[in-house]
């Protein structure tokens, strides 16, 4: 069922212009604190109303483990299909439902174009095993729309094939092709190290995850071994997850740039409802106004620091936190 207020805030949105991030995030917060059931009833314990909301600093983020324990939906609608995080033995996975499949690929190809110009420019080489062999990864969903939107054959996933990936890659410099490697970071490493190779020219994007194959390494650790072994400048990444439609991406090194439709706010490890000053370390808090059908407004396990510009770090995961498969420990 399509409501009024989903109807105008779905081009504001998909068409989010500049300075007006915090109106839309307050208009998508109203929204769905009157028409998310368990977002409700999270203020209503919390004690929180939506007359007592009138900045970003005072809205209550909603735990983001709740993906897996609860059924998010913002409004009455049937999912077309459902994102599923990773898990190890023993984890519950989260469930991400999906109203509008098209709406999240329109928007990881909005938030990428913005920092690397749009994917139909580049060849696509994707090595994501981990994800590819099992069902429901957004990353997998991303990945795929952007090989389909590129211009170039070579584009493609690599499952355990490194001989092709290699030569894939040669045709590709060669040519002189806009070329992105996107790998998880312990598919990466393995690459690394049985075919290390010039590729300079080549950016390379990991977007973490040992996924327990391999010793948990920092991302400067890792960053540097891939530099190491390709010969590059720098190694770019991708921060993303199951529960959010929109991305960050640290353009070399470790300083994460959020997607217009993201924001991150940090708040103190013992009180999620005091925010940090710039540059100090706190819980990570994320707006996502893709998030439209299911909750804007997570507060995520993972710890960083948040700069006066926008741009954070994530610095590691709370103790308390399950391991997360797309996200690095730092040691």
């Amino acid at each position: 069922m399509q409501t009024p207020e989903r109807s105008d805030l779905l081009p504001a949105i998909a068409e989010l212009a500049t300075g007006h991030f915090e109106q839309t995030a307050l208009s998508v917060f109203r929204y769905q604190a009157r028409h998310n059931e368990l977002y409700a009833r999270y203020l209503k314990l919390l004690g929180r109303s939506v007359a007592d909301v009138h900045s970003l600093a005072e809205i209550p983020f909603l735990p983001i483990q709740f993906f897996k324990q609860h059924t998010i939906q913002t409004g009455v609608w049937t999912p077309q299909t459902t994102f599923l995080s990773s898990s190890t033995s023993g984890q519950t996975p989260s469930k991400h439902y999906v109203r509008d499949l098209n709406f999240y690929l329109q928007n990881t190809r909005h938030g990428f174009a913005g920092f690397y110009g749009d994917p139909s420019e580049w060849c696509i080489l994707a090595l994501l095993p981990s994800y590819l062999e099992r069902s429901g990864s957004s990353l997998v969903a991303m990945a795929d729309y952007f090989i389909r939107c590129s211009k170039h054959p070579e584009s493609g996933f690599f499952l355990n094939d490194f001989t092709a990936l290699r030569e894939k890659l040669s045709i590709c410099q060669s040519n002189g092709y806009k070329t992105l490697l996107l790998g998880v970071s312990f598919a990466l490493l393995d690459f690394a190290e049985q075919c290390p190779m010039d590729l300079s020219g080549v950016t390379i994007m990991e977007t973490g995850g040992m996924k327990g194959r391999r010793k948990e390494l920092t991302r400067a650790e890792l960053h540097r071994t891939l530099i190491e072994a390709f010969g590059v400048q720098t190694v770019h990444a991708e921060y993303g997850m199951t529960e959010l439609f929109s991305q960050a991406y640290a353009l070399g090194g470790d300083i994460f740039c959020p997607a217009p439709t993201m924001r991150v706010i940090a708040t103190e490890i013992n009180d999620p409802f005091c925010q940090v000053a710039a540059g100090r370390s706190g819980v990570l808090n994320i707006i996502d106004l893709a998030n439209l059908d299911t909750c804007s407004f997570l507060q995520t396990e993972d710890v960083g620091k948040v700069s006066a510009d926008g741009r954070f770090e994530v610095l590691g995961r709370l103790d308390v936190a399950e391991m997360r498969g797309c996200n690095l420990m730092v040691e």
